[in-house]
């Protein structure tokens, strides 16, 4: 199991360092101005830290119920935007460059977001950037520049294997996901009302936020607001053990990964009915 979820995880990146193109990946950036930079981040990291803080005090969750949750709301960037998806009104090389520069803020704003909310409960924690760092190239940087590296040599070879990797990495998420939900058994029934509704108002203010804040294409916003949606469940699980010390933050992040599970399983379905309609609102206009 320790060797599956690595495993999944760097089968993704490579397959979307395969769909980068590195033109458009600064074209991405270049057309943001500061203002919507700083709104993007604001939708990113900050607006879900505050809602998971807000969610935890109004549903009176415990110390490690409350710090599982804050540490989703401060975790984005997991690769679980699948190719169904993006046959379904979503752009594929926009999520994965969001992954790319929400992957690049995570080392700054983790370490500021877990002190600021620390001292609100009178301790001082400090997540060293250089732990997150080296977690992001080792997890992502190094798979994602070996997807683009086969992508420019051997172009044909990796448009042949990409949507297997695809198939074969999401494949073994969901197994490892299985798999700890059914090891975790007892730590389900942990699991109150409370919880679930706080998760899902989480999932649903990550969502909100993007269509708030930023002012885009509707392709462009659902793409980022999925994407924003797919928060980090593996590094928040990770960290709130660690630094947190909390580790019973399981039953809260397992219950985020099945809201979200359920999101990426609907969406093909929702927008398939709305696709073509934006598209003919477009023609017409």
């Amino acid at each position: 199991m320790k060797l599956l979820l690595p495993g999944a995880i760097f089968v993704l990146m490579v397959s979307i360092g395969m769909s980068l193109r590195l033109s458009e990946l600064v074209a991405n950036w270049r057309q943001l101005t500061l203002s919507a930079w700083l709104r993007l981040l604001l939708a990113t990291f900050i607006l879900p830290s505050a809602a998971a803080l807000l969610l935890a005090r109004i549903f009176a969750l415990n110390l490690p119920e409350t710090a599982g949750l804050f540490m989703l709301g401060a975790t984005p960037g997991a690769p679980l935007l699948t190719r169904n998806l993006a046959k379904r009104g979503f752009d594929m090389h926009l999520a994965a460059s969001y992954q790319v520069w929400s992957a690049v803020m995570t080392p700054i704003m983790i370490p500021l977001l877990v002190f600021g909310a620390a001292r609100l409960y009178d301790r001082h924690i400090w997540i060293p950037p250089r732990v997150l760092a080296a977690q992001i190239v080792e997890k992502e940087f190094l798979p994602l520049l070996a997807g683009m590296a086969l992508m420019h040599f051997a172009p044909s070879f990796s448009t042949k294997v990409q949507r297997v990797l695809n198939i074969l990495g999401n494949g073994v998420l969901l197994l490892v996901f299985v798999v700890l939900l059914w090891k975790m058994g007892p730590e389900l029934k942990l699991v109150t009302p409370w919880i679930v509704l706080a998760t899902v108002l989480l999932l649903v203010v990550s969502i909100a936020g993007m269509h708030l804040l930023l002012w885009k294409s509707p392709v462009e916003v659902r793409t980022l607001a999925v994407s924003n949606a797919n928060r980090h469940v593996g590094l928040a699980l990770l960290l709130s053990g660690r630094y947190l010390h909390s580790k019973q933050a399981l039953p809260v992040v397992a219950c985020y990964a099945i809201s979200v599970a359920v999101l990426v399983a609907i969406s093909p379905k929702i927008f398939r009915r709305r696709a073509p309609a934006e598209a003919k609102a477009a023609a017409s206009g």
